[in-house]
């Protein structure tokens, strides 16, 4: 009989102050619509939109693929001297005014003793104009097995969004 009162009890004060659990529903639902936008924020940094055709047919202007950076809000998920031949890389360029995805075809080290990346398209006939240094790289695109980690054709709406 006393269980019963007890959850009795509970009820009847539930009941009696519905201002109080909408706080509470209120709360979660803030704290769910923050947990949203974090996870989308970390998600949309982890993705890069292919804005070329120079790396047909792995990838096509339009496709998103999804990277590692170097640095992300501090952390290095990568580490730009441990990349290897036959990895895809997005670089600064010395060449172009934008960052540029194309796989190093070859490495070399430096007079100076650093590492150098040779770059190239998969659909362009030569290698890259310049060399790229461990400094140049921002990221890698994510590989599972040899076949990079792409999502067809979403990112037309941000290319169509920039004018390009």
């Amino acid at each position: 009989m006393g269980k019963r009162r007890k959850v009795s009890q509970k009820k009847a004060d539930a009941d009696s102050n519905p201002a109080e659990e909408e706080k509470s529903s209120l709360g979660r639902e803030i704290i769910t619509y923050i947990v949203i936008i974090l996870v989308g924020i970390i998600l949309a940094q982890h993705l890069n939109v292919v804005v070329s055709g120079s790396m047909e047919p792995v990838f096509y202007r339009g496709d998103v693929v999804v990277i590692e950076k170097t640095n992300f809000l501090g952390f290095q998920e990568i580490s730009p001297s441990d990349l290897k031949v036959g990895d895809i890389i997005i670089y600064n360029a010395t060449w172009f005014p934008e960052p540029v995805i194309h796989r190093i075809i070859s490495i070399q080290k430096g007079s100076d003793g650093e590492t150098y990346y040779v770059t190239k398209g998969d659909n362009n006939p030569q290698a890259d104009p310049a060399l790229v240094s461990t400094s140049q790289v921002q990221a890698k695109v994510v590989s599972i097995g040899n076949q990079p980690v792409v999502i067809p054709k979403i990112g037309y709406i941000t290319l169509w969004i920039r004018g390009l």
